[in-house]
């Protein structure tokens, strides 16, 4: 069935698409300043705390641009209302609730109130995301 014509409505949710894909940015963005750091510190480090860790900054420098890159990507995909951009999002925010789960005891406010806002943006990115496209 077409509608020749027609307006596309969007609730209120298509604001819940647009806060994702800001947080996205700013995540990926600060991801890749921390991955410029990374690089900028030489060889490798142990952390003592909880025991003898040996860290490559090189490595974790990689490992920032990658995840940076992908959460800049991702963020200007929402915006312009990308299938595989909400894909990725939602398995973004599921990987930040279990991370969140993990560190609860540690952080319980924080946690909480960062799966409270994962949960909301899975859900507009679910059942909402198709609002922010521009078809």
């Amino acid at each position: 069935m077409t509608t020749h014509g027609a307006r596309r409505t969007h609730t209120g949710w298509v604001g819940w698409v647009y806060f994702a894909a800001v947080v996205l940015l700013l995540a990926g963005i600060i991801q890749v300043i921390n991955g410029v750091i990374a690089f900028a510190r030489s060889g490798t480090t142990y952390v003592m705390p909880a025991g003898a860790v040996q860290i490559n900054y090189a490595g974790v420098g990689w490992s920032f641009l990658i995840t940076g890159a992908v959460l800049v990507l991702t963020g200007i995909g929402l915006f312009g209302g990308r299938t595989w951009a909400r894909a990725v999002a939602i398995v973004m925010a599921l990987i930040s609730v279990l991370a969140n789960l993990a560190f609860f005891t540690a952080y319980p406010l924080w946690s909480a109130v960062v799966i409270v806002l994962d949960v909301i943006v899975i859900y507009a990115l679910a059942a909402h995301g198709r609002e922010a496209s521009r078809r």
